[in-house]
């Protein structure tokens, strides 16, 4: 039987809960919405009993109607129990709460029918002896969104894995923009590997391809500034409390060149407190890489550094890459 802990989020409608159970699960705390009082101590005990479950939230409200009333005596069975739980209140000044129930254009849950100012005040004094037994009473009247989410990480996140999740998606603009993409890269700019019969029907996963993509400057140039960009951008994004970033890289095919740059920023980006994944979603549809029309094969001076050995430009091939660059910070 694990040690359990239990935080039940309550409060005035419109004064945050779905927010703090949003931050709650991205700290890997397991939430249910909506429970009927009535199931927590079922809900505690069957989390009691669950190796994979220490840390649980339920969101316990006004919605829960005629089994509101069980609260105080769900309370006390857990407590009987000996779960240890937490009771966290949020509230907000009247104003506020007309104002974010004008915006939403939705009814007061106890005023359906009615003005939304009569359901708060008939909440307020159904809520008043939860509110009493509050472990935790947070007023979010005036606080922003982000700031709300920054003071309940800093209660509720610590030693749970609150880390962002990064997923790096190579794809091909023929197919369509990945549809969850945060950010886009096109990086069909680069020369194209398909132009290289002897490279044309690899992938950016082999190492020959890597090494033809990696050798030229202007690929070079740009992962110094898509990474330089990433580690400006990373840490605002953990600062704000987002869980989870969508990086897309396109070439046209999705099968040389987004590959490889999505391989290396990828690496670039694993660090402490992130999660990286890496797909890459049009690698294997055709096997062909799709070529662009008049894009012919560049060259540079025979013998460059830059060059020399890669195949399908110069000289011969001395050896392959046997790993992706960390692109430069």
């Amino acid at each position: 039987m694990s040690d359990l802990r239990l935080v039940i989020i309550t409060g005035l409608s419109g004064a945050g809960k779905t927010e703090a159970s949003r931050v709650l699960e991205d700290a890997g705390y397991y939430v249910v919405d909506n429970l009927p009082p009535s199931l927590i101590p079922t809900f505690a005990e069957l989390c009691r009993k669950s190796a994979g479950i220490d840390r649980a939230a339920l969101v316990v409200d006004i919605r829960g109607r005629e089994f509101f009333a069980d609260a105080a005596a769900a309370l006390a069975e857990i407590e009987a129990q000996g779960v240890p739980f937490e009771i966290l209140f949020l509230e907000a000044d009247d104003d506020t709460l007309i104002g974010r129930y004008k915006e939403s254009r939705r009814s007061h849950p106890m005023a359906p029918d009615g003005r939304v100012a009569d359901g708060i005040a008939e909440e307020r004094l159904r809520l008043g002896p939860l509110r009493g037994r509050a472990h935790r009473i947070i007023d979010t009247g005036g606080l922003p969104r982000a700031d709300l989410r920054a003071r309940l990480r800093g209660l509720y996140a610590e030693g749970a894995q609150a880390r962002l999740r990064i997923s790096v998606v190579s794809f091909g603009f023929k197919y369509g923009l990945p549809a969850d993409a945060d950010l886009v890269l096109d990086v069909r700019f680069l020369p194209n590997p398909y132009y290289v019969p002897e490279l044309r029907a690899k992938s950016g996963r082999e190492p020959d391809v890597a090494k033809y993509v990696l050798r030229w400057p202007a690929t070079r140039r740009f992962l110094d500034l898509a990474g330089a960009l990433l580690d400006f951008l990373i840490p605002n994004y953990q600062t704000e409390g987002r869980a989870e970033v969508v990086l897309a890289i396109g070439c046209t095919g999705g099968r040389h060149r987004s590959v490889v740059v999505a391989r290396a920023l990828a690496e670039h980006l694993r660090g402490p407190g992130r999660r990286v994944a890496l797909v890459h979603r049009d690698c294997d549809q055709d096997g062909s890489g799709d070529p662009e029309p008049d894009r012919p094969v560049p060259a540079e001076p025979h013998g460059s550094p830059e060059t020399r050995g890669v195949p399908g430009v110069h000289g011969p091939d001395p050896g392959l890459a046997p790993e992706l660059p960390r692109a430069p910070g």
